[in-house]
């Protein structure tokens, strides 16, 4: 109670975050799994329909996104990464036994190169607070998740944007990149993904107060 009464985000304390009907663990210092990113779990099993479907999970954090996926779909070839080692340990853990893959590094330099031109969907829960509104985030975020999964840059897209720049090398023809973003951002991403060879579209669950951007590739 008094770690609660300080600020301590209470998943921190328990040690476990509830999504897509798992416990996560999530540790100290690790951003914790929102609700609404349960919509890019929905999305992203929507366009994983193939057996085997190569499913990518950039930025995971604590891998709640692809523990999620292996949950519903445990043909799926799960891969996952994030620059924060914290959030990767975590993300071992919970992806532990479910034959998905987690790496350190920066965006696609994490990956193995024999995923090129084979992931079938790809997701990204990249930081898309502009650093300006960090301040006006709740204390449990603004003072115990790391910077680095929150800070997106002026308007919040910095990472957002490299995250579709890169995308065309990784994707099988067909493929689908999905990203969570916030309601005013969309028309920015919408610009960027056709601008490299994409189609997309907007996507939102009210239920969830979720906003994504879908780019399907040629």
């Amino acid at each position: 109670m008094a770690r609660r009464v300080a600020g301590e985000p209470l998943e921190h304390i328990l040690g476990w975050v509830q999504f897509h009907g798992l416990r996560v663990c999530v540790a100290p210092g690790v951003f914790v799994p929102r609700r609404r990113t349960e919509f890019l779990v929905d999305l992203a099993l929507g366009h994983a329909r193939a057996s085997g479907a190569v499913v990518v999970d950039l930025c995971c954090g604590a891998g709640a996104v692809g523990a999620a996926v292996l949950a519903a779909r445990p043909d799926a070839q799960v891969h996952a990464a994030d620059v924060d080692v914290r959030a990767v340990r975590c993300a071992r853990h919970n992806l532990a036994g479910m034959g998905g893959q987690v790496y350190a590094g920066d965006l696609y330099a994490a990956l193995p190169a024999d995923l090129r031109g084979r992931v079938h969907v790809l997701i990204a829960n990249a930081p898309y607070v502009p650093t300006h509104a960090l301040e006006l985030m709740p204390p449990e975020a603004r003072d115990h998740e790391p910077r680095l999964a929150l800070d997106g840059g002026h308007d919040g897209l910095d990472v957002l944007r490299r995250v579709i720049a890169g995308a065309p090398d990784w994707l099988a023809p067909g493929a689908a990149l999905i990203v969570e973003a916030g309601v005013r951002q969309t028309p920015a991403l919408l610009d960027a993904a056709t601008g490299v060879g994409f189609t997309a579209r907007a996507g939102r669950s009210e239920p969830l107060d979720a906003t994504a951007v879908i780019a399907t590739w040629r």
